[in-house]
């Protein structure tokens, strides 16, 4: 699809300087009263699968359902919403219909700070459907799971999934450190999905052992 109008650049290097990111903890609280079923995602999800802090994170990412986005939005009413896709960032009100854009960068209006990145996925009600591949599904309630203190988190298998696209080095890190945690069942059905999206991926070789 062609960019809509409204649209600017932002460079890797602008984004970072603007990006001071919460921590899922400032997060859950303001979410306590939202009835969506949202998850921490990213890096952040694989530190609070395991317990403990592995590094920095430069952002914060959680998931949504795309219908539920109105609901997270609601729970925020002093900021506003950009869409950002392919280098380019958009006003939510010019571009977040667009189903093949997912990522919305909660920005503060006096300071031009982003504090958050939600992820409007597609879903069937309450399955959720995964962008990279229809056929990979999940009912919510099997997505997401939490920690002891109420933190919803992607589970380990579909967080390490959409890291497998970029397999940056952080992502070979994340994955090397999260693999030990993963029960049998978590492993087959990382290897499952990691076989429909990325066949040859090297990643394989670990999972099914």
């Amino acid at each position: 699809m062609s960019s809509p109008d409204g649209g600017r650049p932002i460079s890797a290097t602008e984004a970072d300087r603007r990006w001071d990111p919460w921590t899922p903890s400032v997060v859950a609280a303001r979410l306590a009263g939202c009835t969506a079923p949202w998850a921490v995602a990213g890096g952040w999800a694989l530190d609070l699968f395991t317990g403990s802090i592995s590094r920095a994170h430069a952002d914060l990412e959680i998931t949504v359902p795309r219908a539920d986005f109105p609901l997270i939005a609601a729970a925020f009413p002093e900021y506003e919403w950009d869409v950002v896709g392919d280098g380019i960032v958009w006003p939510y009100a010019v571009a977040g219909r667009r189903p093949d854009l997912h990522q919305t960068w909660l920005r503060d209006p006096f300071t031009g700070t982003y504090h958050l990145d939600v992820f409007r996925e597609p879903h069937d009600g309450s399955t959720w459907i995964c962008r990279r591949h229809p056929a990979i599904t999940l009912p919510y309630p099997d997505l997401i799971h939490a920690t002891p203190t109420g933190i919803p988190y992607l589970i380990p298998e579909a967080v390490l999934l959409f890291k497998a696209k970029a397999r940056r080095p952080k992502d070979d890190a994340d994955f090397q450190r999260t693999l030990p945690f993963l029960t049998a069942g978590q492993r087959a059905r990382l290897t499952t999905w990691l076989t429909t999206v990325h066949p040859a991926h090297p990643w394989l070789t670990s999972t099914a052992t």
